[in-house]
């Protein structure tokens, strides 16, 4: 079993992402606890007040819904409405929140079965329950304690799967639920799970799933409200159908939500910085001529995708790299100035020249020792042993297109 507890400031929106899933027919309200009657004769209005009615008690609590998610290993998909109502009043228990109200959903929209509890951390007293390490301090030893006693999958028995989600694709047709939902998927997974510093890097992992965060222009209106909306976008990365604002999403994934993530993990990533910094050196280390597309294409090898930013001439001014297995987001500067678009394209031009240079130097190193040996074969076969061990396939005079200017290229028409 996997427990995950979230917290939030808005009780009507906690209550209506579940209530719209049994609207939707993915989820019943299965149970309560410390309502005055049972769940099956609640009107929206009764479920909702109880909670908003405790949280007055303390109106300086500004995080007060706490929304908790119970998981079970696939293979427990037969476990009856009673036991899940038990583990669900068991575990709530274990937390401190057996006195609580809470509503217990179950869903039927994902691969493995789970539950969701809707509570509060107001208590009666009007005193407020602290969620401080509330993972590590009660819920990790009550969610051992229940696989024990209910005879549960382990956690830490099952295969760790690192969830990708799939992208936005622009078949969907933009305004059905599938679409919205699947650009929520990708925005709760990216968002609560990389760690990014400002909108761009944000964006460089969304647009690896087909969606961007926008802003707007300077003078919009978007902008003149510190809004933010999401797009999708189809396979060549154009914008498709209207833009979803962020607080149209249950998460809520506003610019000012997001501000506060950007400063958190500024300190976070930083011990991930050298493992991106190391897999780029070691891509030249092989003594060999690298050129853009076979460092991108090494880096994804280590788990790494390189995001290159371009102007409307497709001149690379700016480069992202996301690493998937560290969950963090570096632009190239921040790594370090060698690491930037401008440092790479010296980086890139400064190995075809050296590994040129060296091949020069070992050509005529061979002629010389060949040369000493010449009596044993004959001129024709010197040479065509020396053209065989010397043959290069790489172009030493590759320049990264992604980095030629349109000026240059003009240029360089105009002299064929």
């Amino acid at each position: 079993m996997v427990a995950i507890i979230k917290t939030g400031h808005s009780i009507r929106a906690m209550l209506n992402y579940n209530e719209n899933k049994v609207k939707e027919g993915k989820a019943e309200c299965i149970g309560q606890g410390n309502y005055p009657v049972d769940a099956d004769r609640f009107t929206y209005a009764m479920k909702l007040n109880r909670l908003e009615k405790q949280c007055k008690l303390n109106e300086n609590v500004k995080r007060n819904t706490v929304h908790i998610s119970l998981n079970f290993d696939p293979g427990e998909t037969s476990l009856p409405k009673e036991k899940l109502l038990e583990i669900a009043g068991n575990y709530m228990e274990k937390i401190s929140f057996g006195n609580q109200p809470y509503l217990i959903y179950q869903h039927h929209d994902a691969g493995h079965p789970h539950i969701h509890i809707t509570t509060i951390n107001v208590q009666e007293n009007g005193k407020r329950i602290a969620m401080h390490n509330i993972g590590k301090d009660k819920s990790e030893p009550a969610r051992k304690e229940i696989e024990q006693a209910f005879n549960l999958v382990k956690a830490e028995n099952q295969k760790k799967k690192e969830y990708k989600p799939e992208p936005v694709s622009a078949r969907v047709r933009y305004g059905k639920a599938e679409t919205k939902k699947a650009i929520e998927n990708v925005l709760n997974f990216v968002v609560n799970n990389y760690k990014y510093t400002s909108l761009p890097e944000l964006n460089a992992v969304l647009k690896l799933y087909n969606i961007e965060a926008d802003k707007g222009t300077e003078n919009s209106r978007v902008a003149k409200y510190n809004g933010l909306v999401h797009h999708a976008l189809d396979e060549k990365g154009n914008r498709v159908g209207v833009p979803i604002k962020a607080s149209q999403f249950y998460e809520k994934p506003t610019l000012t939500n997001l501000e506060k993530k950007f400063t958190a993990n500024k300190i976070k990533r930083q011990p991930d910085k050298s493992r991106i910094k190391t897999s780029i050196d070691s891509a030249f280390l092989n003594g060999k001529v690298i050129i853009l597309p076979q460092l991108m294409k090494q880096l994804q090898k280590e788990g790494i995708d390189t995001v290159l930013r371009q102007n409307t001439e497709r001149v690379v001014y700016g480069v992202t790299f996301v690493d998937h297995k560290t969950k963090s987001v570096f632009n190239g500067s921040k790594i370090g100035k060698e690491y930037s678009a401008k440092g790479l394209q010296d980086k890139l031009l400064l190995n075809q020249e050296k590994v040129g240079r060296e091949i020069d130097y070992s050509r005529k190193e061979l002629t010389d020792v060949l040369h000493e040996h010449r009596t044993s074969m004959g001129i024709s076969e010197l040479t065509n042993f020396l053209e065989v061990l010397m043959k290069v396939e790489n172009n030493f005079d590759y320049a990264p297109r992604q980095f030629k200017s349109g000026r240059k290229k003009k240029r360089n028409r105009r002299n064929l």
